[in-house]
């Protein structure tokens, strides 16, 4: 699957309308980004059942700042609408799969009832 450019306005229906939806918070003249950009993409094709998308910070600023964007490359992932990964650096593609696979074993009521326990703090 061909990764998808996320803006402000595409933002919240590609999360709402996908299960499990993986964003690349990338700038162009990011020496790290573009080297994990091809792992990002090689990685995509395996996994039509998850949405691949790319926010360039440059361009899409106030997404950046939503999110408190503050080290690029930075991958978060969501699954059911839920922030359930992030962490700034590029990732080798080993790791990137096998953090694919634990977001897809998520017992996602248990991970909704924590979500759950903290908004009550």
């Amino acid at each position: 699957m061909a990764t998808i450019e996320l803006t402000q306005q595409s933002f919240e229906q590609t999360v709402g309308n996908n299960g499990i939806v993986i964003i690349d918070f990338w700038a162009p003249w990011c020496g790290p980004c573009r080297n994990f950009a091809p792992v990002y993409e090689k990685v995509s094709e395996k996994h039509a059942d998850v949405t691949f998308c790319k926010v360039n910070t440059d361009e899409q600023q106030a997404l950046a700042h939503q999110f408190q964007i503050r080290s690029i490359p930075t991958l978060m992932i969501f699954r059911d609408q839920i922030i359930v990964f992030m962490q700034p650096g590029s990732l080798p593609e080993s790791q990137l799969e096998n953090i694919i696979a634990q977001t897809k074993e998520l017992d996602m009521d248990v991970v909704r009832a924590e979500v759950a326990k903290q908004q009550q703090k």
